[in-house]
């Protein structure tokens, strides 16, 4: 068993990450239409257009990081040579240049590419060092669960404080203040990787003894890769479109200057705050998944989450814009998160698996090109909610001109109800896809099992022909 240090730092790495990738799913959206300048068609194209370059480049990241060896590791070295890139190519991100309309459609296609190219430089080699951290399959779901515990903390800390933190540093409705924000975030985000690499160590090693080209055919045969693939992708779809419609859904839904009262403290009921529960019920989650799963197994567990948030997404669309509606919305946020915060871990540990059948059925230790494709998929599922809740938008007449704005020009009926089925019956239809793919998906706990006798068989005998050697 790993110690309980070498589990929290390994945590902290997906902090770091989770605080940028939280904003950007469901802040920059906002940002581009509301403060940076841009139209939501443009938007919408700019976020699907970097996001899909994001997802092609993670195989690549993959195959790279494991024929990487240094002293430090194949995936590890990659936090401390990647970390001070990733917190600049955030603060360019959140940039805003005193350009003509044009000049800041390059810069945001610019400084986005380079901001979703660093991430792949950190977030693969992260990834994928779960699966030569240790070879026991519940372990790994432990180490996957302290990850995301911790990644939703981050996230929690990030979505909860951004708005307070734009509003310090110059006003939530100004380039300067989504700027120093970012500022804030990223410098906190360096220091945990840091703190990630000096604290975890790879204690497999791991040796493929084919091809790059033989790696892609084994990966493109193997089915349980495929269907957690789409599953994956169901799941981040999922979560994009519900997190980036909360700020929209705030501003024309429910409206500015909406207070609850809380055992007669009285609190403002923001997007930030709606998002911050969300994370705080998302550590819940996390934190039941082990239980649940080793009691229930891996695909069972998918499966029954999957199906509550069908239902819960389908009951949000009749939550009346009312005080104790509010409450009621804040209720499902929680609900919906936990069971969000289940399959977090549970998708990482899924991806562990598939990766040590790949290495018994294929003979391919091909760790970190698995790994990428979850990344892949998470991207993937974010290019496609992130621009398809711009676009919908856009073609319901949302209005997001300043001028028609501040003349008080109300939202038309059409954008508003686009809004509350984005908040409710498409993340149902997603999620409910998701659930479908993964009744096919074959690696139940017993193959699992079974899996793991004989790679341990496989890796003793290898272990003994070297020391011959």
């Amino acid at each position: 068993m790993r110690s309980l240090k070498e589990k929290i730092a390994y945590g902290f790495g997906d902090m770091s990450s989770s605080m940028f990738w939280k904003i950007f799913s469901y802040y920059l959206p906002f940002f581009y239409s509301n403060i940076f300048g841009l139209s939501l068609v443009d938007a919408g194209v700019l976020v699907l257009v970097t996001r899909i370059w994001d997802a092609v480049s993670d195989p690549m990241m993959g195959i790279i990081a494991d024929r990487t060896n240094t002293r430090w590791g194949k995936y590890r070295p990659y936090l401390l040579w990647v970390a001070p890139f990733f917190s600049i190519a955030g603060i360019l991100l959140f940039t805003t240049p005193d350009l003509s309309y044009g000049g800041k459609l390059v810069w945001a296609y610019v400084t986005y590419i380079i901001m979703m190219t660093v991430y792949t430089g950190i977030n693969v080699p992260y990834g994928a060092m779960l699966g030569v951290m240790t070879d026991d399959t519940n372990e790994k779901t432990v180490f996957s669960s302290f990850r995301m515990f911790f990644a939703y903390g981050g996230s929690f800390i990030s979505l909860f404080l951004w708005e307070p933190l734009t509003n310090m540093t110059g006003g939530y409705n100004t380039p300067k203040g989504w700027f120093w924000a970012m500022f804030i975030i990223a410098a906190a985000c360096f220091v945990m990787f840091i703190v990630c690499f000096m604290m975890t160590r790879e204690h497999l090693k791991t040796v493929s003894t084919v091809s790059v080209g033989s790696d892609f055919k084994a990966l493109l045969t193997n089915k349980p890769w495929w269907l957690l693939i789409g599953a994956a992708l169901c799941f981040n779809l999922f979560n994009t479109v519900r997190g980036a419609t909360v700020a929209y859904f705030f501003q024309d839904i429910i409206g500015a200057n909406v207070s609850l009262v809380f055992f007669g403290l009285v609190f403002a009921f923001y997007a930030g705050l709606f998002l911050g529960v969300g994370e705080v019920s998302n550590m819940v989650g996390v934190a039941s998944c082990v239980p649940i799963s080793n009691k229930l197994g891996k695909k069972t567990t998918f499966i029954m989450v999957n199906a509550s948030l069908v239902v819960l997404s389908i009951a949000f669309y009749f939550i009346p814009c009312t005080p104790s509606g509010y409450w009621t919305m804040l209720v499902f946020q929680v609900l919906i998160s936990i069971l969000t915060g289940i399959m977090s871990p549970l998708v990482w540990s899924m991806y562990a698996d598939v990766s040590d059948y790949a290495e018994l059925e294929f003979h391919t230790a091909s760790t970190g090109l698995i790994f990428s494709s979850s990344s892949m998929a998470q991207k993937f599922g974010g290019a496609i909610g992130g621009a398809a809740v711009l676009w919908l938008l856009d073609s319901f007449g949302y209005i997001t001109d300043p001028q028609l704005l501040t003349a008080g020009v109300a939202q038309p009926d059409g954008a508003l109800d686009c809004l509350r089925w984005l908040m409710s019956f498409i993340p149902a239809l997603v999620a409910f896809v998701s659930m479908c793919i993964v009744w096919f998906y074959p690696l139940t706990t017993e193959r699992i099992n079974r899996i793991n006798v004989e790679l341990k068989k496989l890796r003793n005998y290898s272990f003994n022909e070297e020391s011959d050697d």
